[in-house]
């Protein structure tokens, strides 16, 4: 463990960090985040392990499940004392609801808990109706009708979906300030299970609005599904059980900043294409063998 932090360091001092990024910020509603990866608070071992890990992601938003019980730990604890409200804006997170009258009441605790610390998310909120505890995979039509109350009283909603190109499309022009279709079931760590329809999405919102911010939320378990999220064409990767359940959180968020950022960065150079055989990228003039085909 006492190896890590200089670990860590390395990679800060040889590669491009935040701060040097050629890499715009992301405007999601009224919300302006300099990065784009959303961690979540949950499932960590410890309030300290989950603070190191927010800090070295270089996140500047951080997801909170906003029912009471959840803000303290077995020692009773406040998870707020240990997330740095000057850096971070906080995402209210409607986990564990399962209609829209839940969710709807869900959210409007967590206004007024962010509105008590004076937090700018108060004016947001995360969405996640879910249709059973099996799958955790969400339930459409109760998800539609949240998105619609909410919208209506306020809030800028950020709504977990499935990969279904048509229910992503109803929950745009419902409102939804941002519409946040899973890679795969929440915590499987399955990656991005149809990238096609992910795609489909893509195309389908960006069409006549290519700054519509969409997200990638759920299944990623490891850095190379949040950089095929990103190539993908997505706007940012909101992700939580692949840090917080990794054998190293802290290592795993920092490869999660890093992950985004390429994903990014790759998507916008213009990938070469694919072909079935091979391509030198040495000049063959010159070369001291003859060229061999075979059939």
């Amino acid at each position: 463990m006492d190896q890590q932090p200089q670990f860590s360091k390395t990679l800060k001092a040889t590669l491009p960090i935040s701060e040097n990024s050629p890499i715009p910020p992301l405007r999601i509603g009224s919300h302006t985040l300099n990065s784009r990866l959303i961690l979540g608070s949950g499932r960590y071992d410890s309030f300290e392990t989950m603070q190191q890990s927010l800090t070295t992601s270089g996140s500047d938003c951080v997801t909170i499940a906003v029912r009471q019980e959840k803000l303290h730990d077995s020692s009773g604890r406040n998870i707020i004392d240990f997330i740095d409200l000057d850096r971070f804006t906080l995402l209210p997170n409607t986990a564990g609801c399962y209609d829209a009258d839940t969710a709807v009441r869900c959210a409007k605790m967590g206004r007024e808990i962010l509105k008590r610390l004076e937090n700018p998310g108060a004016n947001w909120v995360k969405l996640e109706v879910l249709g059973d505890s099996r799958t955790l995979l969400p339930d459409p039509i109760e998800s539609l009708k949240a998105t619609e109350r909410l919208t209506a009283d306020g809030f800028e909603v950020l709504c977990y979906t499935s990969d279904d190109p048509i229910v992503a499309r109803r929950l745009k022009d419902s409102g939804a300030a941002a519409v946040m279709p899973a890679g795969s079931p929440i915590g499987s760590g399955l990656g991005i299970a149809n990238p096609n329809h992910l795609a489909i999405i893509r195309d389908d919102l960006k069409r006549d609005d290519p700054d519509y911010p969409l997200v990638v939320d759920a299944g990623v378990g490891t850095a190379s599904d949040a950089a095929i999220a990103m190539e993908l064409g997505f706007d940012a990767v909101l992700l939580n059980t692949a840090v917080a359940h990794a054998k190293n959180p802290i290592l795993m968020a920092e490869a999660m900043n890093l992950a985004v950022r390429s994903g990014w960065l790759a998507r916008r150079s213009g990938r070469i294409g694919k072909s079935r055989y091979g391509s030198a990228s040495s000049p063959e003039i010159g070369v001291i063998s003859e060229r061999q085909t075979r059939p």
